[in-house]
């Protein structure tokens, strides 16, 4: 009877990587942070390169 697998045993087994993301709160709190600001800067980064330059 001690070799018997318990259901939650066998449930910690199969949680799949997606699973494992979502149920580490600091793992989201860094994606959220961190995706808008590189999305941000790129965009920024984007936006300056396509100004138009001076005539002189």
């Amino acid at each position: 009877m001690a070799e018997e697998n318990k259901p939650d045993e066998q449930e910690d087994e199969n949680i799949s990587p997606w699973q494992q993301i979502i149920d580490n709160p600091f793992l989201l709190l860094f994606i959220c942070v961190a995706m808008p600001t590189v999305f941000y800067t790129l965009w920024g980064v984007m936006e300056v390169a396509t100004i138009p330059t001076a005539p002189y």
